[in-house]
């Protein structure tokens, strides 16, 4: 897997405009907001099944209704296509909730 060149990573951004770039990490970072405890560790189980069958997994962490999700290719040391996969797997996820979900901000 080969880091994003610049015009993928222009692409990714543009496609992914909930979620931002941490160039400290090199990651793409979102926080996603729920309407409970449940929901928020019901949206984590689903990225961890579909994590371990990519076998590519987040940085994360999570408070009561709230999950930050960072994706970045620790083999590569920074972004790689796997990690825009998974954001956009992540995003499809969240709007399983539907309306008790809520969209979230950028942290």
């Amino acid at each position: 897997m080969d880091l994003l060149d610049a015009a993928a990573r222009r692409e990714a951004f543009a496609a992914l405009p909930l979620w931002r770039h941490d160039a400290a990490r090199d990651a793409l970072v979102r926080t996603f907001t729920f309407e409970d405890f449940r929901q928020a560790f019901s949206f984590m189980t689903e990225i961890a099944l579909s994590a371990e069958r990519r076998d590519h997994h987040p940085d994360w962490s999570n408070a009561w209704n709230r999950v930050e999700v960072a994706w970045t290719s620790h083999d590569v040391k920074g972004l790689s296509r796997r990690d825009v996969e998974m954001a956009r797997a992540s995003d499809a996820a969240f709007t399983r909730f539907g309306k008790d979900a809520h969209p979230g901000q950028c942290a």
